[in-house]
């Protein structure tokens, strides 16, 4: 594991993501328990620790400029992808983790107890069904972000009864796609993201409520 922490140092500071120490040895704590539970729970196809590293580390990371601030929706979250590595980077934000796999949110959970990662929820669940409330008001996110588990107007469908207007609506992609075709939403932006160690296309999407 010192040998990750070495090389996620070095590809955190050549993509210029500041990340205090503490964050970066709980980075490499969840990255061993995804090895650890991935044996058991085939929770990724992706074995080799090296590759983890880039394919879900630094590539979770990548969209860190992108997330801004509240409460953030990682929909279809896996085992935690982008969202643990972000509620590590971004302690002052609230994250829901949200998928409707039983052995994955059992993983998330756990590697919340562990991680003591207080900033984050993890809900059982198929989005389009989550409807949460408090003291009886309907709960909106200010941003929801999706590793493109879906096509980008699936996702926007799913979630559309959990935005407000002001939400950001954030989908991250290998081949650009920018073909947005649902009513009351527009593309804002999209954003090519270079990861360190990733020798493959990946992209970030922008998309706007527009009523």
């Amino acid at each position: 594991m010192e040998n990750l922490l070495i090389n996620l140092n070095k590809a955190l500071e050549i993509m210029g993501i500041d990340l205090p120490e503490a964050a970066l040895d709980k980075l490499i704590d969840y990255l061993g328990l995804l090895i650890h539970w991935n044996r058991a729970f085939n929770l990724t196809a992706i074995r080799n620790s090296d590759e983890m590293l880039s394919k879900h580390l630094l590539d979770s990371l990548g969209v860190l400029p992108y997330i801004g601030e509240g409460l953030i929706l990682d929909v279809g979250s896996g085992a935690g992808l982008p969202g643990i590595p972000l509620a590590i980077a971004m302690p002052h934000n609230r994250f829901v983790l949200i998928d409707s796999n039983g052995k994955k949110t059992r993983f998330l959970t756990q590697a919340r107890i562990v991680l003591g990662l207080e900033n984050v929820e993890i809900v059982h669940q198929r989005v389009e069904a989550y409807s949460p409330m408090k003291d009886d008001h309907r709960i909106y996110f200010d941003a929801v972000v999706a590793r493109a588990y879906a096509s980008s107007n699936e996702i926007i469908k799913n979630t559309a009864h959990l935005h407000k207007p002001e939400t950001r609506i954030l989908i991250m992609q290998g081949k650009l796609d920018e073909s947005i075709d649902v009513p009351g939403y527009v593309m804002k932006q999209s954003h090519t993201l270079n990861i360190y160690g990733l020798d493959a296309e990946r992209h970030l999407l922008e998309i706007e409520k527009t009523h």
